[in-house]
This record gives structure tokens, C-alpha cells and sequence, in this order.
């Protein structure tokens, strides 16, 4: 990094504050920051980060959303209606697992937000939903994750309307190829929008609109082209002609996995399981995984991205709930993620900013939303160990039991 840029990030992120220091101090320590503690202590720490992530926009504009996270150069920043969108399986997992009708509650005033955000032909806005932010296509698919998860689990059909209507708009926005190039991140095509195309693939099933699954396919279908032999996706960064983080290399294998499961499309599953043998291969003794890879699956920089692990970690548990784990490859693998993420966890029992969250990044400078603490990292792992704790899939396209699930992991 050059001597200007190392200036900028000094004034950005501002890493003398007594504050950050800490945090920077954390990572700089040889010791790990959860070693010792039990699942349901990583659970209700990960999940108490969430309620003061919603709770903090309180008697704002967008109050009932969930604050983005908190990054050294913002504290805790506006709602974000893209990752609040996905929050809602999981706040509403947690209520059927735990037994806690707090977070169902808190689902239901995340809908409420989301709903508010709604343009008039189907989109929702990119961004923070700020006023002049434009919708991206990404960002609206994630919501109708949320969306769906209101009309299956709550019985909200405005849900359900609202979700097959931002479909719409997607498919509106679609290319004969079915690759989008409209309303796309940085103006770039993104191969990770196979998350998209689940979004309507699963939309199209429960709704009946038939055209909402073609266009999944077609997306899914071109997609495909941009795979290479060693299961590595082309096209698959935020900013064109990067290495992809780990992050976004997860978010296309589980479009290309749930898509694959739920439409009974081979070709999809195949491409979903060659990158996850492949992620298997490279992922470390202690649980690991590289921050990003390049097409020939070597590592590119010396960080870990906490929120892709998590991400893959939930991919390798989906193939053994599905009884596709083969030689037990996969569960074996999930479970080194999960002690890692573990042991990277915060928990300070403070109430502060880290005390139970997750890192975009390890260390926390690394180049995966560096210095933050994202809520999309802390929903994942959330994901993670209620998938551990209940064998439930999230998302679920079918209704749990009405007085919930036990949970087998013990209370700290």
C-alpha cells in the first residue's frame, strides 16, 4: 500500500481513537476472543448483537430496520433494507428454535420497514433507502427472501404480493441471455446474482408464476457459462477484474445449491458441489478459508473473511441435511468453520459495539469490509448454529411446528 493511501485509511478509520485501538489490540493478541464458551453462548451473544442493531435505529426514519453494523468511520450506521431482508428467516428461526417470541416480533417490524420501502412497479432501494438511492437487483432478491419468509411462517399474503411484485420487476430488468447488466452493483454483471435467482425461483414455486422460474433458470443457466473446470466463478466481484471474496464465491454456490434442491435441476446442483469440494480442499487446519481467490483458487491477501466462512460453512451443512455428504467431508468441514468462527466471536458482555458481533474481516483491518462489523457476518453465523443446534434449513419454505422446536444446546 502506498504512503497516500496508507494516509487516507489513517483518516478514514481514525485508528488512534481509544476505542478502535482496543478493537485493533483484540486482533493483534494471540488469544482466541470466544475459545471456551459453548454453542448457546455464541448464540445469544450473536443474536443480543442483533436486538441492539435494530434497536439503536430506534425514533429514526427507519426505525424496525437493522443498523448496517458499526464500522470505525460511522459507529453504527443507518438500517440497511437489503441484509434486514434476510434477518427475517433468521430472527424467525430463532423464535421457533429458541422458544422466544422476541424475535419473531422483530421480524414482523422488519417487514413492516421493508413494505414501507416498496416502489411503486415492485423495486426496493439499494443502499440505505436513502432518498435518490436506486434499486439494485441484488438487494431486492435478498428482501424477497425476507418477503417469502413472512408469507410462510406468518401467513402475511402481503408478503407474498409484495415479493412475486419485486420478482416482476426483476424480470423486467433481465437480459434475453438471462445475465442482468441493469440495476446491477457498480454497473457490472455479477455471477453471485444466482442468489437472485433464487429469490425467484422460490417465489415462482410457492406463488404459481411460472415466468418467475424460467427467468431463475435462464439467470442460472448463464451463470453456469461463467464456471470454470475448478468450480471457481468468473465475474464474481464487486468491482469488475478483482478476485472475489469469499464472501460473494459463497453467495453464487448457494444460489446455484438452493436453486439446484428446490427445481430438481441437476446441472445446478453439480456446479454447487464441484465449488464446495473445492472449498473443502482449501480450507485450513484451524477452520479457515482465504479472504478472497483467484481463478486458480490461490489465495489473494492474508485475511480471513468472517462472513464468507460462515457462508460456506452454512453450504457444507445444506449438502448434509440433504444426505449428500458423501464420505462426511462436509459435516466434518462445517464443524472446523464453526470452532473457528468461534473462536473469532467477541464477546465482551460490555453491551459496546463488538460484544457479540463479527468482524467483516481477520484481522479486522483486512480488506473484507474492513474496519466494520457487518450485520450480514452476525446473521450467518447466527444461521450457522441454529443450523447446528436444530437441523432446520434457512431459509424454510415449510411451516415449523407452532409451539416450536426444543433446542438440544444448553443455556450459559
Amino acid at each position: 500500500m502506498s504512503v497516500r493511501l496508507l494516509y487516507e485509511a489513517w483518516r478514514r478509520y481514525k485508528p488512534w481513537r481509544p476505542e478502535h485501538l482496543r478493537l485493533v489490540g483484540r486482533d493483534l493478541l494471540p488469544t482466541s476472543n470466544g475459545a471456551g464458551r459453548d454453542d448457546r453462548a455464541h448464540l445469544d451473544a450473536v443474536l443480543g448483537w442483533i436486538r441492539r442493531a435494530q434497536d439503536v435505529r430506534r425514533g429514526m426514519p427507519d426505525e424496525g430496520g437493522v443498523s448496517a453494523g458499526w464500522s470505525f468511520e460511522d459507529g453504527w450506521l443507518p438500517s440497511y433494507p437489503e441484509t434486514s431482508g434476510y434477518l427475517v428467516e433468521t430472527l424467525l428461526a430463532a423464535a421457533s428454535v429458541l422458544g422466544q417470541m422476541e424475535w419473531k416480533e422483530r421480524a414482523e417490524r422488519i417487514l413492516d420497514w421493508e413494505l414501507s420501502l416498496q416502489h411503486q412497479d415492485g423495486a426496493f432501494p439499494g443502499h440505505f433507502g436513502e432518498p435518490g438511492s436506486r434499486p439494485v437487483i441484488f438487494n431486492t432478491g435478498q428482501i424477497v427472501h425476507g418477503l417469502l419468509a413472512g408469507y410462510v411462517h406468518l401467513g402475511r399474503t402481503e408478503c407474498l404480493e409484495a415479493a412475486v411484485r419485486a420478482c416482476r420487476w426483476m424480470v423486467s430488468r433481465q437480459d434475453p441471455d438471462g445475465c442482468w447488466r441493469r440495476s446491477v452493483h457498480n454497473g457490472v454483471p455479477h455471477t453471485y446474482n444466482t442468489r437472485s435467482a433464487w429469490a425467484l425461483a422460490r417465489t415462482g414455486r410457492i406463488s404459481g408464476e411460472k415466468a418467475l422460474v424460467e427467468a431463475a433458470e435462464r439467470n442460472l443457466d448463464w451463470a453456469l457459462g461463467r464456471q470454470n473446470p475448478a468450480g471457481w466463478f468468473h465475474d464474481n466481484a464487486f468491482v469488475a477484474d478483482r478476485p472475489p471474496f469469499t464472501h460473494t464465491i459463497a453467495y453464487a454456490v448457494r444460489g446455484f445449491q438452493e436453486s439446484g434442491l428446490i427445481l430438481s435441476r441437476d446441472r445446478y446442483v453439480a456446479a454447487a458441489l464441484r465449488t464446495s469440494r473445492a472449498l473443502v480442499r482449501l480450507q485450513r487446519k484451524d477452520g479457515s478459508l482465504a479472504g478472497a481467490y483467484d481463478e486458480g483458487w490461490r489465495p489473494r491477501g492474508r485475511y480471513v473473511c468472517l462472513t464468507g466462512v460462515a457462508q460456506v460453512a452454512i453450504i457444507w451443512k445444506r449438502w448434509v441435511q440433504v444426505g449428500m455428504d458423501e464420505d462426511g467431508r462436509f459435516e466434518a468441514a462445517f464443524e472446523r468453520a464453526v470452532n473457528y468462527l468461534k473462536s473469532r466471536h467477541r464477546i465482551t458482555g460490555t453491551g459496546g459495539p463488538d460484544d457479540g458481533a463479527v468482524a467483516g474481516s481477520h484481522p479486522i483491518w483486512g480488506a473484507y469490509s474492513r474496519f466494520e462489523f457487518p450485520n450480514w457476518a452476525a446473521k450467518f453465523f447466527a444461521d450457522a448454529l441454529l443450523m447446528k443446534s436444530s437441523d432446520l434449513p434457512i431459509p424454510s419454505d415449510t411451516r415449523p411446528p407452532k409451539e416450536g422446536l426444543p433446542c438440544p444446546i444448553s443455556a450459559s
